[in-house]
């Protein structure tokens, strides 16, 4: 049977950053078919409810029904531990991160949390996301198989850190290799999973354990490679000190065979002019993070710059580091620190970059983060109208993205009306 969702509908054709907002395709009074979990047909919604009039409707008004939030980066072990005052980044791993992440040896922790983190993002409009684990194979489990019963499309792998790291949270080269190897075999591929191999960061990772995942990665290349880059300029020093052979930050995971398209690096911050060409050289992504680079005052994103340089970029929240699950408050936080480096992003580019530009940088483009025939059916539908503050701010608005940036700049939780996954509701707003 199938489901036909009707409000205005928010799709792309291109990338905004390049194309404008010409880019988008806007339906006033549109409509989304869903049949077996993907996107049948999308276009006005008279013409579709009258070619299909056995779908079951579900209609929205002036909701505006756009692709499903796509998270780029974040770590759900750290969802405890979320808004945590007061540190910078290695203080905040030893002081937080680390204690928290040592829990999750306990396979029923794991499960809790799992659960936990996914039914909030699912509240929040996300549908999809890249996350660490913790170096227990129980917690890569344990979030597949929470996601597996929710039908989320997610990506995931064991944290592997085998030094400048609690003893409890450390394992070693060759473990590294086979766990993510076997937990590679036992998911990748695995209905909506896909798994990530995982070194934290250069500094938690000796140069035989970053070969060792290099080596796994040229045997499994089409599954991504995830970690940390250039985020704070203390750790930056840090890699500096443990790597001094290589030419910068970067150079040390290419050294070790972690650099490739389908890499993508979390912050990537205070990049060399080197490590800027390289990057977009080798068609690896980044994944912008906000409120995290605001909350532990890491920096400023150069978003303009590297989309300019042809990089891929997706948006992502950083849980924990990052202080909210929300894409939403993830945009707004976006488009403040690009105009601390005096741009103005458009409501469309943020938008963009929370839906197609993440599963770009995820290379998962060519089935999720965009409403198109085919696609799977991921969606979330906003009210724009949310809050009293909102609703006075978007009724004077003259389009659909004066209507929209309200909602981006001061929406939560209460903006989420409905979020879709994988063809089916997956949460709804209760309504006063």
């Amino acid at each position: 049977m199938a489901d036909l969702l009707v409000g205005q509908v928010l799709s792309f054709a291109a990338d905004p950053f390049a194309e404008g907002p010409g880019a988008a395709r806007i339906w006033e009074r549109g409509g989304v078919l869903v049949e077996a979990g993907r996107i049948a047909a999308l276009g006005d919604a008279a013409s579709l409810a009258a070619a299909h009039p056995d779908a079951t409707r579900h209609d929205y008004g002036a909701g505006l029904i756009s692709a499903g939030f796509i998270d780029a980066h974040m770590h759900y072990p750290q969802t405890a531990i979320i808004a945590s005052w007061g540190k910078r980044l290695i203080d905040w791993l030893a002081t937080y991160t680390f204690p928290e992440e040592a829990r999750f040896a306990d396979p029923a922790y794991c499960a809790e949390i799992a659960g936990r983190y996914l039914d909030m993002a699912l509240a929040q409009g996300t549908t999809s996301m890249c996350s660490f684990a913790t170096i227990h194979p129980t917690s890569v489990d344990a979030f597949f198989t929470a996601a597996e019963a929710r039908q989320m499309r997610v990506l995931a792998g064991k944290t592997c850190m085998d030094r400048n790291a609690p003893a409890d949270l450390r394992d070693t080269a060759e473990a590294a290799y086979d766990q993510s190897r076997a937990l590679l075999q036992r998911w990748h591929g695995v209905g909506r999973a896909r798994y990530v191999i995982t070194p934290r960061f250069a500094p938690t990772s000796s140069p035989a354990q970053l070969a060792a995942l290099g080596a796994l990665w040229a045997e499994h290349p089409d599954c991504l490679m995830q970690t940390h880059l250039s985020e704070q300029t203390d750790e930056v020093a840090w890699v500096a000190a443990l790597y001094p052979k290589a030419r910068d930050y970067l150079d040390v995971y290419e050294s070790a065979g972690l650099l490739g398209p389908n890499a993508i690096f979390g912050h990537a911050i205070h990049l060399t002019t080197r490590e800027r060409a390289r990057l977009a050289e080798v068609g690896a992504a980044v994944a912008h993070c906000p409120t995290s680079n605001s909350f532990i005052g890491s920096g400023l994103f150069d978003m303009a710059g590297l989309k300019r340089d042809g990089l891929r970029v997706g948006l992502a929240t950083d849980t924990g580091g990052g202080s909210s699950f929300s894409m939403l408050r993830t945009m707004a936080a976006a488009y403040e620190i690009a105009q601390l480096r005096h741009v103005a992003l458009h409501p469309s580019q943020l938008i963009w970059l929370a839906t197609a530009g993440s599963a770009a940088a995820l290379g998962l483009g060519q089935r999720i983060g965009s409403l198109l025939p085919g696609h799977e059916a991921d969606l979330v539908v906003l009210d724009l109208a949310s809050t009293p503050a909102i609703a006075q701010r978007s009724a004077r608005a003259n389009d659909l993205w004066e209507a929209l940036f309200p909602t981006i700049m001061m929406g939560d939780d209460r903006a989420i009306r409905a979020t879709w996954v994988n063809g089916r509701l997956a949460h709804a707003r209760a309504l006063a």
